[in-house]
Order: C-alpha cells, then structure tokens, then sequence
C-alpha cells in the first residue's frame, strides 16, 4: 500500500496542466457544426485561481483527445486543468480516495466500482437536477439515470454518475461487397436473420465468424452475446436482476440465452472453422473471414472498436460496414435494445470548478468538440449529430440514440469473479459442449461462493 501510495504521488507530481492559453483545435465561432453559444456562456463562469483535477482511463490517442475537449473550459473559464491518468487507474482512484487525497474529478467506466465507492461516501452527489436532465435530454434517458444512480453511504440512492463517451456494443460486421455479390439484405430482425442464416448455409457459405481467445480474459466475448440475447428475449428489469444475481444464472430466462448462443457456436454449419475453432481462435483475428477470397464468413458479432483488428487495406464505409444485433419482431414491447459499454464522470472533491465542469458536460459543445475527432459516441440529443467526425461514427450515435432501452455491458456489473472470471470460463465449458444448464448451475456456484 506505502509503495502505490508513493507511485500515486510521484505520478501525481508528473502530471502536466493544461497550459494557460491552450492551441485550440476548433477555432471557436468558425465551423458551424459546433454550438459556440455554448462557449460564450463558459466565458461568463470566472474560475480564475481555481485548479481542477481530473483522473481517468484516457491514455494515449484518447488522452490526447480529452485534452484538446478540456482546452476549452480551461481557455473559456481561466480555471486551470491537470488531467492524469494510471495504467492501474481502477486501483490508483482508491488509493488516492483512501488517502484522502482525490483528484476533483474521476471518471471510470466500472458500474461496480463506482457503487463501491459511492458506500464509502467518497462521492458528492450530483443532484436530482442533473438526474432530470439526463432523463430529458438523453435518449434511453431513464436508463442513463438509473445507471449513474448508486446507493450512497447512508444506504440511500442518489445520482453521482454522469455518464459521458459511450461505447456502442451489440453490432454485426459484414462485407457490403459479399453481401450485395451474394444477393443479402441487411436483416431487421431476429427473425430475419435467422432465415438469412439459413441462406448462407445453403448457398456453401458460413454465417458467422467467432473467436473468444483473449488469453487470461478468453471467453468474454461470448458474454456480450449471451447479454445481447437477453436484452432481446427479456423485458430490462430482467436483465437488471439477473446481473445483480435477484434472479440466478439458472433461471430459465438466462439459460435460454445460453442456449441460443450455444446452439450457434456449436453448430459447425453457422461457424468458420466449424465449433472447435470458437474457442481456439483469437478475437483480434475472429473478423478477418469477412475479408477472405471468397469469404469464410459473412457476419461478426463485436463493438465498435473491432475495426482496428481489420487488416490495414480494410476501408470502414467500404470494405466493412455494421448493422446492429435486431431485436424480434414476435417481442414488439421490448422496442429497441442496446448494450453499451463507456465511462461516467463523478465529484470526488466538490469545488465551484468541479460542479461548473459537471455543467459544462450538459452543454452540447463538450460532445461536439469529440465527436468530430475520433472514437467518441454520445447519446445527447441536443448535440448536433453533424459534429461526427466519420460516418461511422455518425451511424453508431443514430443507433444510440435510436435505442428505446440501454443496458451497461453485463460481466461488468458482476462481482469480478462472476463477470470476470466464471462467466469468461462457462463460455468456454459452452463451446466445449457442455450443456447450458450445466454451465449456468456452474457459473451459479461461484456466485454462491462469495455471498
């Protein structure tokens, strides 16, 4: 603990501000796709004198990308602004929490993390206003608010968590090319795309490409199936027990969707390489069927970062393109689902800097600025969806906002010996051949474990 405490510290003193007149990579007022009213309202909050720390996972590309979004609330308001990150980050936040020495403000994308330490009372509440807001202002809004929602130290929930740069999941890759020399349309629904399964088949060719290999972390992509199946199968607040364990792993809503992926994984007429390759083939190298001459496969299930695993020739729009996971068309009243994965922002040290920060993240502008760069999606209605920096980002923001229903990414809501260990390893056992119940009755044991 003395050793990361002095780690803590010493990368703390490494931590660079934002400089005082910051190269601002949109000039303010010039391009029209930005809502630059917003900018002259940050010039009215004076934070002269005050310094706002912020602590995140942004690294590398993504740390450069945040910077050049908080150059504007550093420029406009004259606050300034040292942005920090840790390879270690879940456990440098507590850390630092514990010491009593916490950044202004933490941005994570753990769900489970968060509630963590919203018990121990280390959060400042954001408010039932800004609850509202997002309920109003975001698409899905009720299920953004419940997800910053968390149970304070008092017992009692409040909202700490404003969630900011989102990851869509549930999308289904596929070679525009292949599919129009085939003759396939882009299915709608469940329903639609079974029959199109069923084409590929009897034309010769495999529906699906699929890799869970990942090394110590193998098998989770198959977790983002079985959640994608629930959210399409289940109302939500089934979803929402199961992945807080009021209903078990051996429910039979859960181990239906166990079966649905099983059965596709197994079947070595729907898999490239046939039901032993699943397991055996690396995630990172599972999309590149639907790039072979001829292809191997005609579909792959992944988020939306799976792209930088195309081989380089690859052209996004072109050579690949993306519809999301459909809903069924027999379940009309469960509308349209969406699994997500991304980051929330929270109060650790309440200052006047950090609640105009909060405020600042309800402006369009603070999306804007990243959503015309890279690897930023959002679903804010008010933000101009025009600021897209790519068509596929602009089609992945429609898809957001476009669900009726948003569930977070489900393993990270478990315990991590569920979400990150038996669940990774019951896919695997699924793949295998096990049967569903068994590996529900299985991964429902370790569960009981550490109750």
């Amino acid at each position: 603990m003395k050793k990361m405490l002095l780690l803590g510290a010493a990368f703390a003193a490494l931590t660079l501000g934002l400089p005082a007149h910051a190269e601002l990579k949109f000039k303010p007022g010039e391009d029209p796709r930005f809502h630059w009213a917003n900018y002259d309202d940050l010039k009215k909050v004076d934070l002269k004198g005050e310094t706002l720390t912020i602590f995140g996972p942004w690294r590398g590309e993504d740390e450069t990308l945040v910077r050049s979004v908080l150059d504007y609330f550093s420029e406009a308001t004259g606050a300034e602004v040292k942005y920090s990150s840790s390879e270690n980050y879940e456990q440098q936040i507590v850390i630092d929490t514990q010491a009593g020495s916490p950044p202004n403000i933490a941005v994570l994308p753990q769900p489970g993390l968060i509630q963590d330490l919203a018990s121990k009372g280390v959060l400042t509440p954001l408010g039932d206003d800004v609850a509202a807001w997002i309920k109003e202002n975001y698409a899905a809004g009720d299920s953004w608010a419940k997800l910053g929602t968390y149970n304070g130290k008092d017992g009692k929930p409040g909202f700490y968590a404003f969630p900011y740069k989102i990851d869509v999941k549930g999308l289904v890759w596929y070679s525009p090319d292949n599919f129009e020399e085939a003759g396939y349309k882009i299915p709608k629904t469940q329903e639609e795309l079974a029959d199109l399964e069923k084409k590929i088949i009897a034309d010769g060719g495999k529906p699906w490409c699929i890799g869970l290999g990942s090394g110590g972390a193998t098998g989770w992509p198959a977790t983002d199936w079985v959640e994608d199946i629930m959210l399409r199968t289940q109302p939500p607040e089934v979803y929402d027990k199961w992945v807080k364990n009021e209903i078990p792993f051996t429910d039979p809503a859960v181990v239906n969707a166990l079966d649905i992926f099983g059965k596709i994984a197994t079947d070595d007429k729907m898999v490239d390489g046939g039901a032993k390759a699943v397991a055996a083939t690396d995630f990172r190298d599972s999309p590149k069927g639907l790039f072979s001459v001829p292809p191997k496969c005609y579909m792959h299930h992944q988020a939306s970062f799976i792209p930088s695993f195309f081989p380089e020739n690859v052209k996004l729009g072109q050579d690949a393109d993306f519809f999301p996971y459909p809903p069924y068309a027999s379940k009309p009243e469960l509308g349209t689902p969406l699994e997500v994965a991304g980051t929330l922002v929270m109060i650790t040290k309440d200052s006047k800097a950090s609640r105009e920060f909060i405020k600042f993240l309800q402006m369009p502008l603070a999306h804007e600025l990243w959503m015309a760069q890279k690897s930023f999606v959002t679903p804010f209605k008010g933000a101009n969806k025009e600021a897209y920096g790519s068509d596929a980002l602009k089609k992945q923001g429609e898809i957001l906002v476009g669900a009726t229903t948003v569930r977070f990414d489900g393993s990270d809501l478990m315990p991590g010996k569920v979400g990150a260990g038996s669940f990774w390893t019951g896919m695997i056992d699924l793949v295998g051949g096990k049967s569903a119940q068994d590996v529900a009755a299985d991964i429902q044991k370790s569960w009981d474990a550490i109750k």
